[in-house]
């Protein structure tokens, strides 16, 4: 695992994580397998090289590094291929390469895919109706629209609906009960519930969810630990196909491979060569995605299969939320991937923007002269590469006045993990839990814990007040680890950041002390998390 840069004591993340996080990052899996699954993946690395051995230039890299570190985006992964090589990589302490990562309606690709396999091993044809694949789901008059929809339009984003249904139990039925206002494919809207339907499709078709199908047939084969991936379900357990899963940077680089290479991984066909060719070229128009968000100039270029065209000639990407972008470029041989927090940027335009800057000072050679100082000391940047060290501010008069006391919170909606509750619940349905009803403080000489009791139980958090996080699992669902730590920004402010390092998001909790009160509110850092309300607490 890289090392921080910026001095040792900003090392204690690393020295705080008990042994078995190290073989968490390292082969997070071993214990998660999926009962009736072995082990089959056979993954084979990357050859790794130089960036000048496949014809970029170790500057540009770095100019390009420059820039995702200039202010306008968190960036915490990078990759770049070319040629089929590894030519630079690197991930911003404390995310790294082994962590999965919230990949928000980049995982409508891997829906996609799910229903690109299925039409290759001849199990659906993509003129096939929606109401005949759910017949029992379907209106008892569907109107003419909803007759004419298809698996190709739902691919395309052309429902031809306005609105879409959120989760629920009866979540198909409803979105087949929701008005088709326009013929089916002669106008774009964006659809997660359709999109998360495509991996209903192949349940209704085969009798498994997106990972059970996906598993075997793709995951196994292009070298992704289906045991290392999460999702967050729909109230009928089905995967939110719609933005549901989290996978790390590599585990998307490999997805887009796939389609770069024709549908083709190691001499096998996995997607069909035309199904590849329809997904990755304009299927239906977006040009009226400018309504909703002006600045995000890549989103009007047009749509294919849960896959959108992009600026540059023939490029196009797989794309989630903050950023989290797969690009394929064609007429370079490259993918570049990219895991991040730019949810300040008006949907991540201004990384594409960097992005495209990149590729037009691309020189035109398949290599280049090496320059064997610099790409080395691209190499040692890229594998020291860092977020800003968490605040180090550990002393305040107030710190003896609170330590161990006892604080009763009079609201039900004091959460820890609000963020991480939020997305279940505005992409799956999910309840939120129970609130913390108390909590307190017991500070320590480099840290201090967070003791609460929430729906009756006992719970307890680690937090570093060194500059530095502690690492703490909270939970048993899609995101669990919670890297935290606290400063007190104010003599009687203390602020306690928590980094689910498996999702953009960070929180920031403020708490603010007066005499026998403590109020607390929230900071954030998605663009669709629900804010959690002022809680008060009293000792």
């Amino acid at each position: 695992m890289h090392r921080m840069a910026g001095g040792t004591r900003f090392l204690r993340i690393y020295q705080e994580i008990p042994v078995s996080m190290c073989i968490f990052v390292l082969n997070i899996s071993k214990n998660s397998r999926r009962k009736g699954y072995g082990n089959k993946m056979m993954k084979k690395e990357f050859e790794r090289v130089t960036p000048e051995s496949v014809g970029i230039p170790s500057e540009l890299i770095g100019k390009l590094v420059d820039k995702l570190e200039s202010g306008f985006t968190e960036p915490h992964g990078l990759m770049i291929m070319r040629h089929g090589k590894i030519c630079a990589e690197g991930w911003w302490t404390p995310y790294a390469p082994g962590i999965r990562h919230g990949l928000q309606s980049h995982t409508k690709t891997y829906a996609a895919t799910a229903v690109g396999i299925a039409y290759t091993e001849g199990l659906l044809k993509l003129e096939d109706r929606i109401i005949d694949i759910f017949k029992e789901e379907a209106p008892e008059n569907p109107s003419q629209n909803l007759q004419r929809l298809t698996v190709a339009d739902v691919l395309c984003m052309g429902c031809g609906m306005d609105t879409m249904p959120f989760p629920s139990l009866n979540w198909i039925k409803e979105f087949l009960a929701t008005p088709v206002n326009h013929v089916p494919g002669t106008t774009y809207m964006y659809n997660s519930t359709g999109s998360t339907l495509l991996g209903a499709i192949v349940r209704r078709l085969t009798g498994l969810g997106l990972h059970d199908y996906l598993k075997p047939r793709l995951f196994d084969k292009i070298g992704i630990d289906a045991d290392n991936l999460r999702w967050i379900y729909m109230p009928d357990g089905m995967e939110v196909g719609g933005g549901g899963l989290y996978a790390t940077t590599e585990d998307n680089l490999r997805l887009m491979k796939l389609y770069a290479d024709g549908g083709v991984w190691e001499g096998e066909r996995i997607l069909s060569e035309d199904y590849v060719k329809k997904a990755s070229t304009l299927q239906n128009e977006s040009a009226t995605e400018e309504a909703n968000n002006p600045l995000a100039k890549d989103n009007f270029l047009g749509y294919g299969y849960q896959i959108w065209m992009c600026k540059p000639k023939d490029v196009y990407r797989a794309d989630g939320a903050m950023g989290q972008f797969t690009i394929v470029v064609p007429n370079k041989d490259m993918i570049i991937a990219i895991t991040e927090n730019a949810s300040g940027s008006h949907w991540a335009q201004t990384t594409l923007d960097a992005m495209w800057e990149f590729m037009e000072e691309l020189p035109d050679a398949d290599s280049l002269p090496e320059k064997e100082t610099i790409s080395e000391k691209l190499a040692r940047r890229m594998n020291t590469l860092s977020l800003p060290a968490p605040r180090f501010s550990p002393f305040s008069e107030y710190r003896t006045k609170i330590n161990g006391a006892v604080y009763h919170v009079s609201e039900d909606t004091f959460l820890l993990d609000n963020s991480v509750a939020a997305v279940a619940v505005f992409m799956g349905g999910a309840a939120l839990p129970k609130g913390i009803k108390t909590f307190n403080f017991n500070f320590g000489m480099d840290g201090c814990t967070f003791d609460y009791i929430q729906g009756g139980e006992s719970k307890s958090v680690a937090v570093g007040i060194d500059g530095a996080y502690r690492y703490n699992t909270l939970g048993n669902g899609a995101v669990s680890i919670a890297l935290m730590c606290g400063a007190w920004t104010e003599k009687n402010v203390f602020q306690l950041t928590i980094r689910w390092v498996e999702t953009c998001n960070q929180q920031k909790l403020n708490f603010t002390f007066n005499d026998d009160k403590v109020t607390i509110e929230e900071e954030g850092t998605a663009l669709f998390i629900r804010k959690m309300p002022t809680i008060t607490a009293f000792k």
